[in-house]
């Protein structure tokens, strides 16, 4: 047995030591003799090359973002799911989607390895055991109306892998987001989101190049989905919550922008329609109180121009 195990921990570190993400960058080699200047002058030249390696993955991120709408249509959530910085990103990008966006909690989840304490503190191991993600998918109740993003930047973590497998078996939807082209857990979705982001300023170091490229997709796909189904209004958060001083001057100037009203019209409008900046927006556009521009919204499923132009 204990020959087994050291067979497959010595195939899978010569198959890691082959991937992008882990070889040693060229431009770095002297990384620990440059001076400081130098040092963030190269790792801002290498961050500018994350921007154009996304831009040739937008195929399967829109495909993506596709599967992420027809998911809420049907009434299903997307769930994040990765280990480590991966899974880190996964959960903030959920955390962020009610404030910005008016959804309940329970509609973007984020699952990590290890479970929430992995989020501050590692927890060895997690992201090696496939069962895992099983039993954190059944805990949430996954159904076939849901998607899951599957995070890894190797493209190899055995808990992605295992929560991929368990949701096709379920019958949900499924996309893979890896930082290697060829990557093993694309063969697991049903849409593969590859972007080769290549060695690493500090080798290995995957929080690096491969995380900007993972948040700058996960961004993606949240924020798509939520405009294409009708979380956004022009280019304004309508649906945004002003649960402080900040948000509540945000919600203002969102219907004030969106409707041409004056300020104290504007937060006027937000007064009697109860906090809700889209709803205020109904109502000021088509000169309607709050029961009729609720209605507008509700036949229109949410979507501020199709509420506004509908009879």
């Amino acid at each position: 047995m204990n020959s087994f195990i050291n067979t497959r921990n010595r195939d899978n570190t010569m198959a890691l030591a082959t991937l992008g993400t882990e070889t040693a960058n060229d431009h770095t080699t002297d990384l620990d003799t440059m001076s400081v200047a130098d040092l963030l002058t190269v790792m801002n030249q290498e961050d500018r090359t994350v921007p154009v390696a996304v831009a040739a993955a937008l195929p399967a991120i829109e495909n993506a973002v596709n599967a992420i709408v027809g998911a809420r249509r049907r009434g299903g959530r997307l769930i994040y799911l990765g280990a480590g910085t991966s899974g880190r990103l996964g959960v903030l990008d959920a955390v962020e989607c009610p404030p910005t966006f008016g959804t309940d909690p329970g509609e973007v989840l984020g699952l990590i390895a290890g479970g929430e304490r992995a989020f501050l503190q590692a927890v060895e191991g997690a992201e090696d055991d496939p069962d895992l993600a099983v039993n954190d998918l059944r805990a949430v109740g996954l159904t076939v109306a849901d998607v899951v993003v599957g995070i890894a930047a190797s493209g190899r973590t055995p808990y992605v892998i295992g929560g991929l497998d368990h949701a096709r078996s379920v019958g949900a939807a499924t996309v893979s987001v890896a930082c290697n082209l060829g990557a093993e857990i694309s063969r697991h979705a049903d849409v593969a989101i590859e972007v080769d982001t290549g060695p690493e300023v500090l080798t290995g170091s995957t929080r690096l190049k491969a995380g900007s490229a993972q948040k700058l997709v996960c961004n993606m796909l949240s924020t798509a989905s939520m405009i294409r189904t009708g979380k956004v209004f022009h280019n304004l958060m309508v649906d945004v919550q002003p649960t402080n001083a900040k948000l509540v001057d945000r919600a203002r100037r969102i219907v004030s922008d969106a409707t041409g009203a004056d300020p104290d019209t504007a937060a006027a409008a937000i007064d009697q329609a109860g906090g809700h900046a889209k709803t205020a927006v109904v109502m000021l556009l088509t000169d309607t109180d709050f029961p009729t521009a609720t209605a507008r919204l509700e036949q229109a499923h949410g979507d501020v121009r199709t509420a506004i132009t509908s009879p």
